[in-house]
């Protein structure tokens, strides 16, 4: 795959991936399905070549606090890229709107202050069985595809900025 004539085929970059620092926030809220995101994200990452003690994690108590957890990420850890993980269920009130808005709103905009990727891996699903299909279910696993995000964008940014 070839996005403006940059490569993305990841093994090819594997000196590059082994400088990165990498973030990942990540959700205390549905703890038993976000650390699940969370475990498939760093095994793609160490797959992938980045190092260990180039990742960092750290929890916040939800999807609302995930903006603030990625901002301080990149200031105090230096980061290249932040993945924020968490899973919002649908209940039977308009908070679940609130939350998704908040939280992608937010992730959006310390990307856009840091000019950095800070990856949306938030699962927004109305069921929890639609949360385990999507953390190694029919529909992939979506830890797995954040790491992988967030190393196709700084490999690509990088490539913009020679």
């Amino acid at each position: 795959m070839s996005l403006s004539g940059f490569s993305v085929n990841l093994s090819n970059y594997h000196n590059e991936i082994s400088r990165f620092k990498i973030g990942i926030a990540y959700t205390l809220w549905n703890d038993q399905i976000v650390n699940v995101l969370k475990n498939g994200a760093v095994t793609s990452l160490l797959k992938l070549g980045v190092p260990k003690s180039h990742i960092i994690e750290y929890p916040t108590p939800g999807a609302v606090e995930l903006p603030l957890t990625s901002q301080k990420l990149f200031e105090s850890e230096n980061v290249d890229a932040v993945i924020c993980l968490g899973c919002v269920i649908k209940g039977d009130t308009p908070h679940f709107e609130y939350v998704c808005q908040v939280a992608t709103q937010g992730i959006l905009n310390v990307s856009l202050k840091f000019s950095k990727p800070n990856i949306m891996g938030v699962l927004t699903v109305l069921t929890e069985d639609q949360a385990h299909e999507r953390i190694g279910g029919s529909h992939g696993h979506k830890g797995e595809e954040a790491a992988t995000t967030a190393l196709y964008q700084l490999l690509q940014y990088n490539h913009f900025n020679q």
